[in-house]
């Protein structure tokens, strides 16, 4: 079978188990889902982390990457809850130019 990513479950079970014990209750609900989706995984990581100084949420912000799957998911979460791309861009850390890129990249798709 090809891999499709990390396996976040594991990668957070194990993060759980060797380092932050005492948080395992509040995320099993979300860990013994089948599969993690985008919007388990980012509240999973503010669970277990909480808020980070906003020199490490830059850093991190740089390096994020998002699959398909994952873009058509803000974008619907965006017109479900007729947010505007400023509004958007706030509530998942993101630039305004990335949600005005993949609204007209991805406008053929039904949501």
């Amino acid at each position: 079978m090809k891999n499709l990513g990390p396996d976040y479950k594991k990668i957070y079970t194990d993060i759980l188990h060797l380092k932050y014990p005492h948080k395992w209750e509040m995320c099993q609900l979300l860990l013994n889902k089948k599969q993690l989706s985008f919007f388990d995984i980012i509240k999973i990581n503010a669970l277990i982390f909480g808020s980070v100084s906003k020199e490490a949420s830059v850093f991190n912000q740089k390096h994020r990457s998002y699959s398909k799957e994952a873009i058509i998911k803000i974008l619907e979460y965006q017109e479900k809850n007729q947010l505007n791309n400023t509004q958007v861009a706030l509530h998942f850390k993101l630039s305004r130019n990335s949600i005005a890129k993949w609204k007209k990249n991805f406008k053929d798709i039904n949501m």
